[in-house]
């Protein structure tokens, strides 16, 4: 667990905390209100869609964090996404893995994090098609409602899942496949799922043994750092180095699994970068 810092109350006397968890569920009920309905799409790029329900999403978030903590800025995904993030700033996605939302596929998130200065303080990861809560506090822990939550405690890639998300570049997401394979009889099995937020709140509580995605951004790497983080596990880039709302990658999961992925790949001589 990291140092605590004083986390300022909302304007009505809630936490932090409680507001972030009330906005993820507020969200959150509007995508279920939406999920297998026609939407109005943008296409933002190769696999990176927006839609109707994400406006609306992060709509709700913002005016919520607007009217709680005035004197704090958002950086959104959908529409806000140069803030700067000196400061108290909320990073939010509204909705993390649309192109499951838009394929129908129950596997989607809200993700909300408050950063002092770039580090997360406090963080929510909601599914709202289980209706969970993964949330975390600097200095407090980790949870998933209201169950402590831990990173794997296995050994080693031998016994463990280890899950990789591709994400929207091409050249990273064949690096993933890449390590996929030659990993695989090292390993009990792999996982790509389409969301990263869920595949690292799951790396906090130990569904998954290891998380691994190349192609992130920060709303959707901040709440999943300090679960991870306060759950006891470990995250850092691929190159091991420790990890920012900046890093473009996260390799997350139990201590020791993550610690033996780096043996692994030093005693294979895998390079993530061969063919980027």
């Amino acid at each position: 667990m990291t140092t605590s810092t004083t986390i300022p109350s909302a304007v009505s006397g809630r936490s932090a905390l409680e507001v972030a968890r009330a906005s993820a569920r507020a969200a959150g009920a509007i995508a279920l209100e939406n999920f297998r309905r026609p939407q109005d799409i943008t296409v933002k790029g190769r696999g990176n869609l927006m839609t109707e329900t994400d406006l609306a999403m992060e709509r709700e978030i913002k005016t919520t964090l607007a009217r709680e903590f005035p004197a704090h800025r958002i950086l959104a995904e959908e529409t806000s996404s140069d803030t700067d993030t000196a400061g108290w700033v909320w990073v939010v996605d509204p909705l993390d893995g649309t192109r499951n939302f838009v394929s129908g596929i129950p596997y989607f998130s809200v993700n909300i994090a408050l950063c002092l200065d770039g580090d997360p303080v406090v963080a929510v990861t909601y599914d709202p098609n289980q209706d969970e809560v993964f949330s975390a506090e600097q200095g407090a822990g980790a949870w998933v409602n209201d169950v402590p939550a831990g990173a794997s405690g296995q050994s080693g890639l031998a016994t463990s899942v280890v899950s990789v998300d591709v994400g929207y570049d091409e050249q990273r997401g064949r690096s993933l496949l890449r390590l996929a394979r030659e990993l695989l009889p090292d390993i009990q099995t792999i996982r790509i799922s389409g969301s990263a937020a869920l595949g690292l709140a799951y790396a906090a509580c130990g569904r998954y043994d290891l998380f691994i995605h190349r192609y992130l951004y920060p709303w959707d790497v901040a709440a999943g750092i300090l679960l991870v983080q306060e759950a006891g596990g470990t995250i850092t880039n691929d190159r091991g180095e420790p990890i920012t709302l900046d890093s473009r990658s996260a390799i997350a999961g139990g201590p020791k699994v993550h610690a033996d992925l780096f043996r692994w790949r030093e005693a294979h001589h895998f390079s993530f970068d061969e063919g980027d």
